[in-house]
């Protein structure tokens, strides 16, 4: 399948850096619906942590990628996306049902529940080869960016 925006293009949209930024590309692009990709590789920084033996990814970045998808769709329409940050409100019915390991292509499927003029409730999947590896809601709130001023640390209002 095709990309239609790569990790420049994302890089345009979501504020995150590495080694935070957990999606590589995107695949599809709806109103209601994107598919995100996260190539998972040993050079991950918390790989070499969780766990030494028997390299996964933590459960809490699988969600945060699929949020940072969540956030590209949320995002990508606005015309002002630079003054605005997508921000985690709330996870529910988090579930787990497989490891994700290095070498693993991280399939991110989400789709939106509700959406109102600051809020976005998205629900969501995540699969490896076909397979569920975990499945979410995530309610992202929209909130204005405070850019920094003359050394000062940027803030959000």
């Amino acid at each position: 399948m095709p990309v239609l925006l790569d990790n420049d293009a994302i890089r345009e949209i979501l504020p995150h850096r590495y080694p935070f930024l957990l999606v590589d590309s995107i695949l599809e692009l709806e109103a209601e619906r994107i598919v995100g990709i996260k190539n998972v590789t040993y050079n991950e920084p918390f790989m070499t942590g969780h766990f030494p033996d028997f390299p996964v990814m933590p459960g809490v970045l699988i969600v945060e990628a699929m949020a940072q998808v969540a956030g590209v769709l949320v995002l990508k329409s606005m015309p002002d996306r630079h003054s605005k940050l997508v921000l985690l409100a709330s996870v529910e019915e988090a579930k787990f049902r497989r490891p994700v390991r290095p070498g693993d292509t991280l399939r991110i499927e989400m789709m939106v529940g509700r959406r109102k003029a600051t809020i976005a409730k998205m629900y969501g999947k995540a699969t490896v080869d076909g397979v569920v590896v975990a499945e979410a809601q995530v309610m992202c709130k929209l909130q204005d960016r405070v850019v920094e001023e003359a050394g000062a640390p940027a803030t959000v209002a």
